[in-house]
């Protein structure tokens, strides 16, 4: 599945990475804290996170991921969306509490 694929499934919003639409999505992975995510996500996994700060945007250039996915109506603050727009990851958005998104990220990428 693709990072355009979830969000035409989901219903995402696009804050910015259009560009990197394309990419394949190997896995997922949920957690608000960053060391948590620095060590344990792998290449290719969607964040899901509430965390809207720039310091998302280096971990997520930092192992690869696909894409970044803010959950509960967060909007990206302004250093964030510079910083991804310079590191071209994708910044994605729903309404969703945490546990419904990663459980339909779950469903799509295991169906």
């Amino acid at each position: 599945m693709t990072v355009k694929e979830l969000i035409e499934k989901m219903n995402l919003t696009v804050f910015c990475g259009e560009d990197k639409l394309d990419t394949e999505i190997k896995g997922g992975y949920v957690s608000d804290l960053l060391s948590d995510v620095m060590g344990f996500a792998q290449e290719g996994n969607v964040w899901v996170t509430l965390q809207t700060h720039k310091n998302v945007i280096a971990i997520a250039s930092l192992k690869e991921l696909a894409c970044v996915v803010l959950v509960k109506g967060s909007q990206p603050d302004e250093d964030m969306l510079e910083q991804a727009k310079e590191e071209d990851i994708p910044v994605l958005g729903t309404t969703e509490q945490t546990f419904e998104t990663a459980g339909k990220i779950y469903e799509l990428l295991n169906a």
